[in-house]
C-alpha cells in the first residue's frame, strides 16, 4: 500500500517536471529534457507487464550491490522479477535459489553464461560486475539475445563504451546504465529547480561524494576498477552537475590529492578534486575520495540556493533550499530504474539513461584524469 502511493507520488512529480524546460533534449533522461517522461507517465492501475508476464532479468555478479539493493529492489517490481543468476561461487547460488526460488536450470558460472541465449526466461541482463568486465559480459549479453543494463561507470575506457553501444546495436538490443538517481525524486528536482531557473541562473555547484573503503576491496585495484573514487563516487558528481545545470561541460580541470596510505592506495587515487566549466559561465567544486564522509549536491543560484544532504545515497535523503526545507519522498530507486527498463523493452523504446549517456560520462572522466595528470586545463569537445 504505502509502495503505491509512494509510486504515485513520484509518477505525478515526474509529471510537473516534465513540462520544466522541454527544450533541453541535451540530456538523455534529466528532468529537463521531454523525452525523460513517457515511459514513466503512466497510472499506477497501469503500470502492469505485457500478457501478465513480467520480464525476467539475470543478476550478473552476486556481490554487495546484488545483494543488498538489486534483488530486494526486484521483489517490489511490477514489470520485471529475478529469474536467473551468474556466480562464480557454488556457494553463493545455492543460497540465492533458496531464498528467490531460482530454478536450478537458470544459476549460471562465467564458463557457460553464453548459454543464456537459450533461455526464455530472461529477457535482460543486469552486469553487476567490476569495472574492468562491463564490456566484455555487456557484449556477451548482447550476442545471446539479451537486452542489458551495465552498472557505472559503463567501462573503463571510451573504446570500451563505443564497443559496448555497438555490439547492442548490432544484435538490435536495448542498453541502459545503472543510473538509479535519474528515477530519484530529490535529484530530479534538483534538475527542476536548476533548469527551470527557480532561484535564478545557476552560478556554481558543488557535489562531494566521499567514503572510507575498507583495504582488500577490488575498487582499490586499478586494473579492476580502472581509476579510485572518481570512477566510483565521482560519476554521481559529474552527473549532479550536469543535471542540475542541464548543460554538457566545455572544459575541466583537476587535482589528485595527497595518498595518506601508500599501500592501500597503491594503484589507485586517494582523493581528487575537480572543476567543471559550463558555457553559461556556471561553475561547479567536486570532489571524490576513498578516505573521507561526504554526500552533498548544492547549487548556488542568482535568487538563493538549494541543496540534497545526504544526496546520493539509497535512501534517507534530505532537500533544503534558501526557503527551508523540502518534503519529498524517498523511493527504491533500483525499483524504479529496473521497471523504467523493463518498460521500455516492452514499448521497444529508447532507455532514458542509454549507453551513450554512459559513454558521455566516461569522456569527462577520462579528461578528469588528465586533467590531474597535465595539470592543465582539458577541452571537453564532443560530448551528446
Amino acid at each position: 500500500m504505502e509502495n503505491s502511493y509512494k509510486r504515485r507520488q513520484f509518477l505525478y512529480h515526474l509529471g510537473h517536471v516534465a513540462v520544466a524546460a522541454p527544450c533541453l533534449s541535451i540530456l538523455s533522461l534529466d528532468a529537463a529534457a521531454s523525452s525523460h517522461f513517457p515511459s514513466s507517465q503512466t497510472d499506477e492501475n497501469n503500470m502492469e507487464p505485457a500478457q501478465g508476464k513480467k520480464l525476467g532479468i539475470a543478476l550478473v555478479g552476486l556481490g554487495k550491490y546484488s545483494e543488498g539493493q538489486l534483488a530486494p529492489a526486484l521483489l517490489e517490481t511490477k514489470l520485471c522479477k529475478l529469474t536467473a543468476i551468474v556466480t562464480g561461487s557454488p556457494e553463493k547460488a545455492d543460497k540465492w535459489k533458496k531464498r528467490y526460488n531460482i530454478a536450478d536450470k537458470n544459476v549460471y558460472n562465467y564458463q557457460n553464461f553464453d548459454s543464456i541465449k537459450d533461455n526464455p526466461d530472461v529477457d535482460i541482463v543486469y552486469v553487476v560486475l567490476p569495472n574492468s568486465m562491463h564490456a566484455e559480459y555487456t557484449v556477451r549479453a548482447a550476442k545471446a539475445g539479451k537486452h542489458v543494463i551495465c552498472e557505472k561507470p559503463m567501462a573503463i575506457s571510451v573504446k570500451e563504451c563505443e564497443q559496448m553501444i555497438q555490439a547492442c546495436k548490432d544484435a538490435n538490443r536495448l542498453l541502459s546504465i545503472g543510473y538509479r538517481l535519474h528515477f530519484e525524486p530529490h535529484n530530479m528536482t534538483m534538475a527542476e529547480f536548476g533548469t527551470r531557473k527557480t532561484y535564478g541562473k545557476v552560478k556554481k555547484v558543488i557535489a562531494l561524494d566521499s567514503q572510507e573503503m575498507e583495504a582488500g576491496e577490488w575498487r582499490l585495484d586499478k586494473k579492476l576498477a580502472g581509476g579510485g573514487p572518481l570512477m566510483d563516487l565521482g560519476v554521481y558528481c559529474v552527473q549532479g552537475c550536469l543535471y542540475t545545470t542541464g548543460e554538457l561541460p566545455v572544459s575541466v580541470t583537476a587535482k589528485f590529492g595527497k595518498k595518506d596510505d601508500m599501500e592501500k592506495f597503491e594503484t589507485v587515487e586517494q582523493s581528487i578534486s575537480f572543476q567543471l566549466q559550463f558555457p553559461s559561465g556556471a561553475q561547479s567544486e567536486c570532489n571524490a575520495s576513498y578516505a573521507d564522509k561526504q554526500n552533498l549536491l548544492r547549487a548556488e543560484a542568482e535568487k538563493g540556493w538549494f541543496e540534497l544532504s545526504p544526496a546520493f545515497g539509497y535512501d534517507g535523503l534530505k532537500a533544503k533550499t534558501s526557503h527551508g526545507p523540502l518534503d519529498i519522498i524517498n523511493v527504491n530507486q533500483q525499483a524504479f530504474q529496473m521497471d523504467d527498463f523493463a518498460n521500455c523493452v516492452i514499448k521497444k523504446q529508447r532507455s532514458k539513461v542509454p549507453g551513450e549517456m554512459g559513454l558521455r560520462d566516461v569522456k569527462i572522466l577520462m579528461a578528469i584524469y588528465e586533467a590531474a595528470v597535465t595539470g592543465k586545463k582539458v577541452l571537453l569537445k564532443g560530448l551528446t
